[in-house]
């Protein structure tokens, strides 16, 4: 009789794994993740065999040759993003194919700019390959136009960043703010190194081709601040990732965005305090019809009192009011700041985008153009050029 299957952790590449009839299937990095997609890969029914020519024969191809010659990050970011196209046109023949199809896609979710740009750069992707491997003579999408993402112009200064931390109490997430606003690193890179990965001798950190973002070993400097921030979460977590927050998890990046938010609200919370700003009765009075009149309490439905329908009333009005006066920040914005205050101060672009892990230095010319609308910065400039 066969064993059924169960999660097994593959030490070489550091995650699990589950071997169903005689496939093996990534799970995730860590255990309560792996059993988690292990229970959804097991509900879900039998796979059928596809076409050769589908789409989703395509798609599997290419994410069993990025599994194999990509990092398991890469890998992750592309099957997240791909899964759920094949699952919105399961028939779909290569030929088939058109722009609309990814547009019509992307247009029914509720995506940021980048996350759509994102979207349609994974199915370019997959079908660019199938191509270059000979699966099909023609790409029918390679035309199509990718989605414009937003531009990250948000820049903070010291002073502002000094103000931001003052507003948080948890050592763990100054940390990991820290570090970013010191060495400029990608939010992936913090939330992803591990002792192994530390060279303290030369204060950096170094990522192997494997585990790096763009095919080629990546080294992360640090300041003197961020190599003691270092040096002391590597006593703290000799084995597993090294920024965890208060109760020993690694910190995530749902985690920090529910950090930054709760940043903001605190923001919002001393402007509302020094302008003597409120919600007012009239608000309040207003939101209550469109409130849930009951809730859930030890599995039983209860109806809220008049009380309790108030405060929470003026508790989200509050918090509404808090996030319009205060901006949202994220980890990419102190790596932003980073990059624009290492222009501004004379460091050579060169440098600067080798610091930050550029493959292609033309990146800075596309993504910092607003120092253009600096015009002491760019005088300045102007003036050194001149000699």
């Amino acid at each position: 009789m066969a064993r059924a299957p169960k999660p097994w952790f593959w030490k070489a590449r550091k995650a699990w794994y589950v071997t169903i009839d005689g496939t093996r299937h990534f799970l995730a990095l860590e255990k309560a993740a792996a059993t988690k997609r292990f229970h959804q890969l097991m509900a879900e029914p039998p796979k059928r065999v596809v076409r050769s020519d589908s789409l989703t024969a395509i798609v599997d191809l290419f994410l069993d040759w990025t599994h194999k010659h990509r990092s398991i990050h890469t890998y992750e970011w592309y099957r997240y993003r791909l899964e759920r196209f094949v699952r919105t046109y399961p028939n779909l023949r290569t030929t088939e194919i058109r722009p609309f199809h990814v547009q019509q896609w992307i247009d029914a979710m509720e995506l940021s700019s980048g996350s759509k740009r994102n979207y349609c750069r994974s199915v370019k992707r997959a079908v660019r390959w199938a191509k270059q491997q000979g699966y099909i003579d023609l790409n029918p999408i390679g035309e199509m136009v990718e989605p414009r993402c937003g531009r990250r112009e948000t820049v903070i200064s010291q002073v502002q960043f000094d103000q931001l931390l003052s507003l948080v109490p948890e050592e763990s997430f100054r940390d990991l703010l820290v570090t970013t606003w010191e060495s400029g690193c990608r939010p992936q890179e913090s939330l992803r190194v591990e002792a192994r990965h530390v060279d303290l001798t030369a204060s950096r950190w170094v990522f192997p081709q494997s585990e790096a973002k763009g095919g080629i070993p990546r080294v992360v400097y640090l300041t003197d601040d961020a190599a003691a921030i270092t040096r002391r979460l590597v006593l703290r977590h000799p084995t597993g990732k090294l920024f965890c927050n208060s109760q020993g998890d690694p910190w995530t990046p749902s985690a920090t965005n529910c950090g930054f938010n709760r940043l903001r609200r605190k923001m919002g919370k001393e402007l509302m305090d020094v302008q003597g700003l409120d919600v007012s009765e009239k608000e309040i009075r207003s939101l209550l019809p469109k409130l849930k009149p009951t809730r859930v309490m030890k599995g039983k439905t209860v109806t809220k009192s008049e009380r309790e329908l108030y405060l929470e009333a003026r508790r989200k009005l509050r918090e509404r009011l808090t996030e319009s006066l205060a901006p949202k920040y994220l980890l990419y914005t102190l790596r932003h700041s980073w990059a624009t205050h290492a222009l501004e101060r004379g460091v050579d672009a060169l440098t600067v985008a080798v610091l930050m892990g550029h493959k292609d230095p033309s990146t800075l010319a596309k993504v910092y153009q607003h120092l253009t609308h600096n015009p002491q910065y760019m005088l300045e400039q102007a003036r050194k050029a001149a000699g």
